[in-house]
């Protein structure tokens, strides 16, 4: 079975036939469907054109990827989808809201986490770990608020998620009964042992050693990744070879995924000439291990 482990929908141009035809096109039996609850705190504007314009609100901010939208399509597509929701940890009573989601809507993943709070901050911990009860595992955003320049300055990164990977270990260790699944690019910076002086969020280059995600995973079994997004893939392609070492040696532990459409992912994984168990887990019996109730294509 293959499984995209991350998408959205109503998102970069396309409604929920859109992603149908895609996932059609290219061979994808379910996806997992992720919201993006935005407050109008952390607005971003830079998503306004990729977003369903529906979700504009009267101030101009725009309410993100919202629990509705993923249930319709869901519901009018009941083989094909798991739904993912995440309300936001400081807005009202989070785990409630999301154990109600569980309970009356189906929901079995809770992500996509992607706010301007640290992962460690109590009222996270608290959503992480009522998410942890419920057997769902937890999709999270990491982008780093600070990011060395050029001349190895620090600047300031408005828009950051989730805080470091120190922030992302300590609840780790704080909810050892919750998976979590990273992603984005300051997930995936930690790759190589340079990452606190690489430039940009997608560094470039040979993988250094001394990589911050091989002792996450060794030292945290609750922790996987998703493959989604340019993020994982850049950090996978800086060193081929490498890649091939670290999908072989975590393969129980990661999972195929897009954020997007078309088989950019898929065309680079072909090329690494990876075995064929690994291939299997992370196209789908990952998946499949973290959410039993995935349904099954007719």
């Amino acid at each position: 079975m293959f499984i995209d482990s991350h998408q959205h929908v109503f998102w970069h141009g396309r409604d929920d036939k859109g992603l149908i035809a895609d996932m059609d096109a290219h061979g994808i039996d379910v996806s997992w469907l992720l919201s993006w609850e935005i407050p109008p705190s952390e607005d971003s504007p830079g998503y306004h054109g990729v977003l369903n314009p529906q979700h504009f609100r009267g101030d101009g901010t725009h309410a993100g990827i919202p629990l509705s939208d993923l249930i319709l399509t869901r519901d009018r597509y009941p083989d094909r989808f798991v739904v993912g929701f995440c309300p936001h940890p400081c807005m009202g009573n989070a785990p409630a809201a999301f154990e109600a989601a569980y309970k009356i809507l189906g929901v079995r993943v809770c992500g996509e986490w992607k706010f301007r709070i640290p992962f460690d901050d109590p009222r996270s911990i608290n959503l992480f770990r009522k998410a942890g009860e419920l057997k769902c595992p937890v999709v999270l955003h990491l982008d780093i608020p600070y990011m060395p320049d050029e001349k190895g300055v620090l600047r300031y990164e408005p828009h950051w998620y989730g805080g470091t990977v120190a922030n992302l270990e300590r609840a780790l260790k704080a909810c050892p009964e919750t998976i979590f699944i990273g992603h984005a690019p300051g997930f995936w910076r930690e790759i190589s042992g340079d990452a606190d002086k690489a430039v940009g969020s997608y560094p470039s280059g040979p993988v250094a050693p001394g990589g911050r995600l091989y002792e996450l995973f060794d030292n945290n079994p609750n922790l996987y990744a998703d493959l989604s997004a340019g993020s994982a893939r850049f950090a996978l392609s800086r060193d081929p070879g490498h890649a091939l070492k670290f999908l072989t040696r975590y393969a129980d532990r990661l999972l195929f995924g897009r954020d997007y459409y078309g088989t950019e992912l898929h065309d680079f994984l072909k090329t690494l000439g990876l075995p064929e168990e690994a291939r299997k887990k992370i196209y789908g019996e990952n998946a499949l291990r973290l959410v039993p109730q995935t349904p099954m294509r007719k």
